[in-house]
This record gives C-alpha cells, structure tokens and sequence, in this order.
C-alpha cells in the first residue's frame, strides 16, 4: 500500500444537529429517489444534499453541484460542521444482523495516497463507467472534499492494525448512528500520535483493493490531475494527492460478501425442459423446485454447498427452479469463449452464468440490463410484480431470474493481483458505509 496516513477530518457538530443519525446517508449510488425524499425531510443539514442534491424546477447544468457545494460551505460558516483539532485515525464499525447473527464488522478511516490503477499496488475489481466518472467529478470540483469514503480491503492474517487502534479505542466516548436499514454505526477519533505512527508504518507496503468506490478513487485521481494541470503542478503532501479511506482487513471476521441474484427482461420465457435441454452438456441439471416460493429452499442448498458453479435458473414458461451444476464441458466452454481471462474469473459464477449460460447458451447476448437484488424474497417479489421500480425501469414483467453465487474475498484478490476486473455486480460488501461520518478536504 502507499503512504497511508492520519488526517484531521470535519465532522458534524452533534450539538448543532443533534443526532448523527439525522444527517448521515448511505452512498449515492444506492439512494432510490424515495429515499432521497426521506433523507431530505429528516434533516436540514443532512449530507444527501451534498452527495445526491435534488434537481428543481429551472435547474441549468450543474446547478445541483453549486447548490451542494452552497450547502457544504454554509454548514461550515455556520458552525454545522467543525474541523477536529488534530490528525486522527477514525476507527469505525458496524454492528449489524445476517442470518440469524450479529456481526460487527471492524475498519478505520485515513487517507491513502493515490496510484492510478495498474501503476502501484492498490487493485480495481471492477469495472467503471464515464457516466459516473463525470458527475463524481464535478461533485468534487465544486466542494473541494472527498464527501465519501473508498472501500478498501487489505491483507493482515493477524488484524494487528485494527487491534492495536480498537485498543487506542477502548478509552474513548464512540460516535453513534443508526442507519435506515438499522446497521449501528459507531466511530472513535484516534490521535494518541505514537499509535498513528505505528500504524501507518505498518500498513506500509500492503496492497490495497478496492472493495466499493471505484467511480469515486478514479474521480480523485482525476481531480488531482485537474489541479496539477491548471496550477502547474501541487505539493507532495497537498491533500488532493490523497483520497479519504475505510481500511478492513480481508481476514476481519465481519467481512461477508453478500450475493448479487438477477432479475432479466427481453429474453425468451424458457421452460425447465429447454433450459435444462440448452445446458447439456456443460451442466447438469435438476428440476429442484415448483413455484416461486421454491426460491428459498433452493438458496439454502446452493448457499450449503458453496461452489461458484452452482446457479439456479427460474424457468418462466413453467413456474419451475432449475438447479444448474457447472461440469467440465463448462470450463472447457469458458476457456474457449473467454480465452483472455484467467482461470479464476472464467471460475466465478457471475462469469459462467453471464458469458456461457445467458449469451451462449441460451442465445440472449444483447439482453437489457438486469435487475441486481441481494434477498431471496427480493427475487420472488420481482417476478411476482411487486417490487418497487427505480427510475427509468420498465414494468415489463422479468422473462427470466437467476441466483447465483457471490464472489469470495479471495476471488477479489486474486482476480484483482492478476490485473483483471470482475463482471458487473459480482460482489456487494454488505453493509454499505456511511456518507457524513467524516469529509476530507481538498483545499
């Protein structure tokens, strides 16, 4: 990992807002417009209008990025947001509930020097899109802040650098919030500077890989690229050379990577007998389960036999599930069709359901986006017609469904090392970080 380093953040005066929970907002990415809506009536000073700022009626181009940028500085003039005295790790964890358990996932937030990828060792694993690029872009050239934290993943057998913070911790009162989702967020500002020396060297040399966040570490080295273009260049410790970063070690015990299932329109509506008659010989197929709510039953088995060329397949023109098992013929497809990849990513059960199942095998190459659920019941509410829609989402009912296997922390590594990226959505770091915790400025 390059230089990683402590920061003195802004934070939000608890005794202006109250409660962090009033102000604090999941990334933007994953903000529907009726949760947009939500976060806005909860608070005047919530960080959804800095992040994700409502257009109006009359808007020109970029109003939205000067009217968060009015938003950000007016908070600071006015005492909302205050500058913590000295550079501090931030540690920060997140208690929450999967399958029946409460997990705490452990991290701290710093600021990492930026590497354009494949220049340093700090890895993508997937994909990024201009689109996004832009508006991140112009979001930060307007607030002059990282609003966001990156999502990074770092080797550490042990967890030596998050023990020895979550010691430096323990004396301390923790910030608290609560999220829409009912994820604890709390958080501790390190300063003790002999334990933020430690650490940082440490951390020295480590590879990092971007779990979450891809749009916005490009969009920081493009807007640290901006200003050395236009001021001919910026000092070796300006903090533009820098992105602010939740740190978790790929061996915490809260790391979980949750699946990623898909709902698709605009293919054929298969029977079981033809899905299961286009897969052979590269799979073998079972007929598991009649009906939509079969899905749960079905899941339970894939997720206790855990292998990525395990998939189920929601046959539409029978109301069947179609329990799919990668065979060998299937590697030997992938290695034909995907001969550029590596043997791990042609391996990964978003690879082989994309490439060899949807558009070889059952001719639908061309399909329109699908729909990316993480819940079963997500699944089941899609294809019965009662999930709600985001924007610009046809209400076409979806023609086929699939669950699949979610990529392992290993399979990031690995893939990431290897200079490649993932499918789309092949990965969702379950729970998301939290916006307004802390910003790091640019100025």
């Amino acid at each position: 990992m390059p230089t990683i380093a402590p920061f003195a953040g802004l934070r939000y005066d608890l005794n202006v807002v109250g409660s962090l929970s009033d102000v604090i907002a999941p990334p933007y990415d994953v903000i529907d417009p009726d949760l947009q809506d939500a976060l806005y009536r909860r608070h005047d000073a919530n960080v959804v209008r800095v992040i994700l700022n409502r257009p109006e009626a009359g808007d020109g181009e970029d109003a939205k990025y000067e009217r968060a940028a009015d938003f950000f500085r007016t908070w600071q003039a006015n005492g909302t947001l205050r500058r913590d005295p000295s550079p501090a790790f931030y540690v920060y964890n997140q208690r929450f509930q999967y399958d029946g358990q409460t997990i705490v996932r452990r991290g701290f937030m710093g600021r990492v020097r930026l590497q354009k990828f494949g220049e340093g060792n700090i890895y993508p694993h997937e994909e990024t899109l201009p689109k996004a690029k832009v508006d991140r872009l112009k979001l930060t050239m307007a607030c002059r802040t990282n609003c966001s934290q990156i999502f990074g993943l770092y080797p550490d057998a042990t967890n030596e650098a998050q023990d020895l913070l979550q010691t430096a911790a323990a004396s301390l009162a923790p910030i608290e919030a609560t999220d829409h989702l009912g994820v604890e967020h709390s958080m501790w500002v390190v300063t003790d500077a002999a334990v933020l020396a430690k650490v940082s060297e440490w951390m020295r040399d480590k590879p990092m890989f971007v779990a979450d966040g891809h749009h916005r570490y490009e969009t920081a080295c493009n807007y640290r690229d901006y200003l050395i273009e236009r001021d001919g260049g910026i000092a070796d410790d300006h903090p533009a050379n820098f992105v602010m970063t939740q740190l978790v070690s790929m061996n915490d015990p809260g790391m979980i990577v949750l699946p990623t299932h898909r709902l698709l329109r605009g293919t054929p509506q298969f029977s079981s007998d033809q899905i299961i008659e286009r897969l052979r010989p590269m799979f073998d197929c079972q007929k598991i389960g009649s009906g939509l709510d079969a899905a749960f039953p079905v899941w339970q088995r894939m997720e206790s036999e855990n292998r990525q060329g395990l998939m189920a397949l929601w046959a539409a023109g029978d109301s069947q599930w179609v329990l799919c098992d990668a065979a060998s013929g299937a590697d030997e497809a992938m290695r034909r069709i995907a001969a550029g990849q590596s043997d791990r990513w042609r391996s990964l059960g978003v690879s082989l359901l994309h490439r060899l199942v949807i558009d070889d095998l059952l001719g639908a190459v061309g399909h329109p986006k699908p729909t990316y659920v993480h819940q079963v019941d997500e699944v089941i509410q899609g294809l019965r017609g009662e999930a709600t829609l985001s924007e610009n989402e046809s209400d076409e009912p979806f023609s086929l469904a699939a669950l699949v296997m979610p990529a392992r922390v290993s399979d990031v590594e690995a893939i990431s090392l290897n200079r490649e990226r993932m499918p789309a959505k092949s990965t969702y770091f379950y729970p998301k970080l939290l916006s307004g915790m802390v910003f790091h400025t640019l100025d």
